[in-house]
């Protein structure tokens, strides 16, 4: 839009700034908007609309008047024009940015915290020309770090291993730089003019402390958002690997602005093997460096694999002892049922859902491989050509993260086995080594019994809770109704536990039948006879082995995270969801919300008035025109013309919105987990970087260059 405003006012000695410098430096009067563009709240103010742009301009005046042309310059200008213009502008930049100083300090202490508060205001003194070029060359090197942080470069190049000795090779910032200087940068040109080509130009130290100040620096931009927005919950993804060490990706919800629910990506966090120095750290980093006040928190998400859960539950209960209102709950972006499963503290489950993955990896990297199974599905389901269409279409999607993934595996496990068989053993060297030899590994661990009866058995267990969590990633509707059947679920679930005998027995058969279909032998697992070393029970059936060590336990875990997660507080906020109008007339307009909403009362800007609002507000839909729709969404709800006249109603529809059950209605506004998929996706372990990463995630988040080059001299003078 800058770009735009300064073609339109034809300015080519404007052309070359930044947004941020005519932004700070640089206005234009009213007179040049269509009055479409303005909005005038009051006779004293003027507004501009978010996408205006100047269109009036008389570009004939200047005939009739001499001297405007020199106040508006709209002929083509000569070289040595440009330059004198440019170098005027340059100097009451100069001068401008002395005046401002004080400001830019202000908002450097978010990123560098000093002792003894906001400092006094001093009297701008005027840079040394040492300085001046000293900011200039720091800025170069800044702009070069959050290239590379939003093109996925990473800083380093060729490894010692792949140069014979003796020969020096730039790493990918210092040949940037040697780019930016063969280019014309005259400020990089005379700082190294005299460095020899062998000698590393801006240290590693140097390097890590720049990026540190980036990362900071973007991080706060969403930060700031998040504090004027007040209320906000925390969302962890799958630990990852960040250059050999393992690290939580931490992402924040809050609504911004506009309305809008977001999803936003701030960082990652050094895991711990102890739950309790994880607690102690991650409550410090969210709340000390990363300045967000844990009080205003409503709501704490964690999505982990099996050997992090009951750690990440640790971490979620000390929060909870702290600040109540942060409620734990499932997140939008997982599926009930698989978290149920990774949550599941049985060895035999956690193996299972990775085989589960390693096939649905190795399938979804080869096409031709998806080609030979939809031929062998074809050849199986020959009865049944809806099912087997079904089933292929489900093979090229990301089908583990479904919530009837342990469904649709048993219904596969036929046409996986028989592919995979024929792919490992064939002898037309059609296949690569890799791919045949993953299909001989795969193949050798489905056709397991003990893979065979962990499938079937959590097929079933999870079964009595799959409508349940399809309706929780349903439409607020479906979810505030499902809140109301989570007691039915319990009390099924229960029943199963009360006849465990019964229920059990019915799945081993099942399994035993799958296992007997794949010529696959029923005994007790190796490891365990292995363990009992001569002292083997005789007694022991694999049917009576698989109750006690895998059904039994699977479902008491089941039973215990589902009253966890779903806690009376968690249940009270979700039957706020009737506050949602669509819901609302599903009910007749027979509600209570302020019933449940007493635990949000310290978050109402009126809460003396609430019985009396929430009465108006469902009198306003009740008696509706014909022609208006009931909003079916809060995210509908919170946009809304004439919402901020309810204000209490307005502010506990913000607060559901952030609880990390509820989906993002607008996709572009949860982009920040499918970036983070993507960066790690495309980033090799070791080149992995958790302050590129941030700059590479959030590349489109404005950064203030100045803000950056004046944080690092004041941190390393």
């Amino acid at each position: 839009r800058c770009q735009r405003w300064v073609e339109n006012c034809r300015r080519a000695d404007l052309e070359d700034k930044t947004p941020d410098q005519l932004n700070k430096h640089y206005r234009l009067c009213a007179k040049h908007f269509e009055t479409s563009m303005i909005c005038r709240s009051s006779p004293y103010r003027t507004v501009l609309r978010d996408n205006a742009v100047p269109t009036i301009f008389d570009l004939t005046s200047h005939l009739n008047k001499p001297h405007s042309r020199y106040r508006k310059r709209i002929k083509e200008l000569s070289e040595d024009e440009i330059r004198t213009l440019k170098q005027q502008k340059i100097d009451e930049a100069f001068e401008r940015q002395q005046a401002t100083q004080e400001c830019n300090e202000s908002k450097a202490q978010n990123i560098v915290s000093e002792e003894g508060g906001q400092g006094q205001e001093e009297e701008a003194v005027p840079l040394t020309l040492e300085e001046r070029e000293n900011k200039d060359y720091l800025k170069s090197l800044f702009e070069i770090l959050i290239l590379m942080g939003k093109q996925n470069i990473p800083l380093d190049g060729h490894t010692v291993d792949e140069l014979p000795e003796g020969i020096f090779a730039s790493d990918n910032f210092q040949a940037l730089l040697e780019y930016r200087i063969n280019g014309g940068d005259e400020v990089l040109r005379k700082r190294f003019e005299m460095t020899a080509v062998n000698v590393e130009y801006c240290s590693k130290t140097q390097q890590k402390q720049m990026l540190e100040i980036c990362e900071n620096c973007v991080r706060e931009e969403t930060l700031r958002e998040v504090r004027d927005s007040h209320f906000f919950s925390i969302v962890t993804d799958e630990v990852v690997d960040i250059a050999g060490e393992e690290h939580l990706p931490v992402l924040v919800r809050f609504v911004d602005d506009s309305h809008n629910l977001r999803e936003e990506f701030i960082g990652f966090l050094p895991y711990e093997a102890d739950p309790e120095m994880l607690a102690v750290k991650f409550h410090a980093t969210i709340t000390e460096k990363w300045g967000l006040n844990m009080e205003y928190c409503r709501g704490q998400a964690y999505i982990v694999s099996s050997g992090f859960a009951s750690k990440m539950k640790v971490v979620a209960t000390r929060l909870l002892e702290k600040y109540p209102q942060a409620v734990y709950t499932l997140c939008s972006s997982c599926a009930l049922n698989v978290w149920l499963a990774k949550s599941v503290p049985v060895v035999g489950v956690s193996i299972a859902l990775g085989t589960m993955e390693e096939v649905c990896r190795l399938f979804n990297q080869s096409p031709q491989l998806l080609v030979e199974l939809d031929n062998t599905i074809s050849a199986l389901f020959q009865d049944n050509e809806e099912k087997g269409n079904e089933l292929k279409k489900i093979c090229r999607s990301q089908w583990t993260g479904r919530h009837d993934t342990f469904e649709v595996l048993v219904d596969l496990m036929q046409a996986l086995v028989l592919c995979l068989d024929a792919v490992s053993s064939d002898s037309t060297v059609r296949w690569n080594n890799f791919i045949a030899g993953r299909a001989f590994v795969l193949s050798s661990a489905l056709t397991d019994f003990d893979f065979i009866v962990t499938i079937v058995i959590m097929k079933n267990l999870l079964s009595f809770t799959r409508a349940f969590g399809r309706n929780l990633q349903g439409q607020t509707s479906d979810v505030f109704f499902a809140a109301g059947s989570l007691t039915a679920v319990l009390h099924s679930l229960n029943e199963v536990m009360e006849h465990i005998e019964v229920y059990h027995e019915f799945w081993f058969e099942e399994a035993t039948n799958l296992a007997t279909k794949l010529d696959v032998q029923i005994k007790l697992p190796g490891k365990f006879r292995r363990a009992q070393q001569g002292s083997f029970d005789p007694d022991i059936t694999s049917e009576n082995y698989y109750k006690e060590i895998l059904s039994v336990p699977t479902l008491e875990h089941i039973i215990q995270e589902l009253k966890d997660i779903f806690s009376e507080q968690h249940l009270k906020a979700l039957k706020c969801l009737s506050l949602v109008p669509s819901v609302m007339g599903q009910l007749k307009f027979n509600t209570s919300e302020e019933h449940h909403a007493d635990m949000f009362k310290n978050d109402l800007p009126n809460p003396d008035t609430l019985s009396a609002e929430l009465h108006c507000w469902r009198i306003k839909w009740k008696h509706r025109g014909k022609d208006i729709e009931l909003p079916a969404t809060i995210y509908e709800a919170l946009h809304l013309p004439d919402i901020k006249f309810f204000p209490n109603v307005y502010a506990l529809l913000k607060v559901l919105c952030i609880l990390p059950l509820m989906k993002v209605e607008n996709e572009k506004y949860g982009i920040g987990r499918k970036r983070l998929k993507a960066y790690l996706k495309n980033t090799l372990t070791e080149h992995r970087s958790s302050n590129l990463a941030l700059l590479n995630i959030n590349f489109d988040i404005k950064h203030d260059l100045d803000l950056m080059v004046d944080t690092y001299i004041k941190l390393y003078p």
